[in-house]
């Protein structure tokens, strides 16, 4: 790992020593649903929602007997919801027919899923699985670019570069880090430039203050 991103990752740890995954779950098909849920979404209000729905429907066998009527209404409250609701059922259908009803552990089978796309598969496997693995969602995109990180126009490429540049024994928790980042300080409009622990190293940062 470099030296540069070794320092930007230790400082970050100093400051965040919680940083983890926000989502609630106990399982990895609870982790799967919320990933899903969380599209456009915060954790915050995933949380809120699943609270009630893992308690009712807690795995793949009660999940898959809900109605799409009642999965709407229990969802209502979340960006997309007709959408995911779709996808949810569909989903734990593939899980019955396809994996015995068990997650699988490769990003390429958990991208196979409906709704599912690469970065809730890097979220699953990384959290539910403990495999290394740096999911790219819009806070990992933005901070890592602006940092200089990465400098990638699309989130695989972004994902890639960041594989290449921190050790893979760190890939997990280097995306929760860049994510508490992104959420504290980092934000997309207005970032905490003067506030921030890592700004010496920032390309953004050094830009803004040669203008």
């Amino acid at each position: 790992m470099k030296q540069r991103t070794k320092e930007i990752l230790e400082l970050l740890k100093e400051e965040y020593p919680d940083a983890k995954c926000e989502l609630n779950y106990k399982t990895p098909f609870q982790l799967l649903v919320a990933t899903i849920l969380s599209a456009q979404t915060t954790d915050k209000k995933v949380n809120e929602v699943t609270k009630t729905l893992f308690n009712d429907y807690p795995d793949v066998e009660s999940f898959s007997k809900i109605t799409q009527e009642e999965l709407e209404n229990r969802i209502r409250v979340i960006g997309l919801y007709r959408n995911k609701t779709k996808n949810l059922l569909m989903m734990c259908k593939q899980l019955k027919e396809n994996f015995n009803g068990e997650v699988p552990k490769t990003i390429e089978e958990i991208s196979s899923l409906a709704g599912a796309g690469r970065k809730t598969a890097n979220v699953v496997i990384s959290n539910a699985f403990n495999i290394p693995a740096i999911a790219v969602d819009t806070h990992v995109f933005r901070v890592s670019n602006r940092i200089g990180l990465a400098d990638g126009k699309n989130v695989l490429d972004v994902e890639k570069q960041l594989q290449k540049e921190i050790s893979k024994d760190m890939w997990s928790l280097a995306h929760h880090l860049i994510i508490f980042h992104g959420r504290r300080c980092c934000s997309a409009k207005s970032p905490k430039c003067n506030n921030c622990i890592i700004n010496q190293y920032c390309k953004y940062y050094k830009e803004m203050t040669e203008k």
